[in-house]
């Protein structure tokens, strides 16, 4: 195979910007809110009211988000891929592997917390209290 693709270390740092919205939108006010820091949220939002369209599109963040480290899962765990034979390339392209997917494991854990926070979060705290 070939050196190791730019186009893979920035579909990894693009699914990692996709996933931390979903913390923005929605993880954040949420965690905030529940720490009696509402207050904080309300000068947040006058603030950057980009957040406010943010999470009025949460379902759309979550989807291209979701999809973005579907794709991004595929390319890095696809079958077949090797590194050159040259000694130099090979150890250029495991060390850029190995940082795609730490890239991407840290992508999927920040899409899963927002996700917990955004769409988990109130209805098992009405089960608990209920």
């Amino acid at each position: 195979m070939n050196p190791p693709a730019p186009e893979r270390r920035g579909l990894a740092w693009l699914s990692l910007f996709a996933s931390t919205g979903t913390l923005i939108c929605c993880a954040l006010p949420i965690l905030l809110v529940s720490l009696g820091m509402g207050a904080v949220v309300a000068a947040l939002t006058s603030s950057f009211p980009f957040l406010i369209t943010l999470s009025q599109h949460k379902i759309l963040i979550f989807l291209i988000a979701g999809v973005l480290l579907l794709i991004t899962g595929g390319v890095l765990y696809r079958p077949g891929r090797q590194c050159p034979a040259d000694p130099a390339l090979a150890a250029r392209c495991r060390q850029a592997g190995n940082w795609s997917r730490r890239i991407f494991w840290l992508s999927v854990g920040i899409w899963c917390i927002g996700f917990f926070a955004a769409w988990l979060a109130l209805p098992l705290q009405i089960w608990l209290e209920g």
